[in-house]
């Protein structure tokens, strides 16, 4: 415990530790990518003997590094799921790339995945601020795919296939 403008809270390990015996394992990695995205104190969290989640903090601290897959939306948080469901290569996730932040990337193939919702895309400015991105993009030798909820969730066994070939996995 601590306390923080007068009110006792427990340290951003601490909570880490205590999410860790209560959510999925996604669900902690996610935590840790917001605090690592957040620049808090990390630095004590380790399993405690005794303690629910101590597993679960040995396997995700041993495999997952805090900050490389924090999505911004459900929408990005699906597409993460369908890589992982269909062992497609591990992207990054929400990368500045020719002055652009994109949603998912494979540097090496240097293919370029955003996930559009029709909430944030679509409108008329959204449509040519899209276009514009992925002219921009593919002029410098990337090759830019869209993907919504929709195809996500009906098509995901054809996503997966296409961006299997693309990605050469």
């Amino acid at each position: 415990m601590t306390t923080r403008h007068g009110i006792p809270v427990t340290t951003p390990a601490r909570t880490i530790l205590d999410l860790a015996a209560a959510v999925s394992r996604r669900e902690l990695e996610r935590a840790m990518d917001e605090a690592a995205y957040l620049r808090l104190d990390l630095s004590g969290l380790k399993p405690r003997r005794g303690r629910r989640g101590g597993a679960m903090i040995t396997r995700v601290l041993a495999e997952h590094q805090a900050g490389t897959t924090r999505t911004r939306s459900e929408l990005e948080e699906g597409m993460l799921e369908l890589c992982r469901r269909f062992e497609l290569p591990a992207p990054l996730v929400n990368q500045e790339i020719e002055g652009y932040t994109v949603d998912f990337v494979w540097p090496e193939q240097r293919v370029i995945v955003e996930t559009d919702g029709w909430q944030a895309h679509g409108t008329r400015r959204a449509f040519e601020s899209d276009r514009r991105r992925d002219a921009d993009l593919m002029a410098a030798h990337w090759r830019p795919l869209r993907m919504t909820w929709k195809r996500l969730t009906t098509e995901d066994m054809k996503v997966a296939a296409q961006l299997k070939e693309v990605l050469g996995a």
